[in-house]
């Protein structure tokens, strides 16, 4: 059982993906484009949550399959 005392927070991977989200807002990558989509639909929080769990996806994929990263582009 959890101490009720204890604080939550949030790990450092969680956080290093949130701030390369963040730094995607003026990008002119696939990332970036994918990031202004969904600021639009979502507005900014939520985007960069979104921006950040397609990062880990993609780092993850990268690790488990030894692929590298190409960009597409931003169309």
């Amino acid at each position: 059982m959890l101490n009720k005392k204890a604080k939550r927070i949030p790990s450092s991977a969680a956080t290093a993906f949130r701030v390369a989200a963040f730094t995607l807002a003026n990008s002119k990558s696939a990332l970036g484009a994918y990031y202004q989509r969904m600021r639009g639909k979502l507005g900014a929080p939520k985007a960069i949550t979104a921006t950040a769990h397609k990062l880990a996806r993609l780092v993850y994929s990268m690790f488990k399959h030894g692929s590298q990263y190409v960009d597409e582009g931003q169309d």
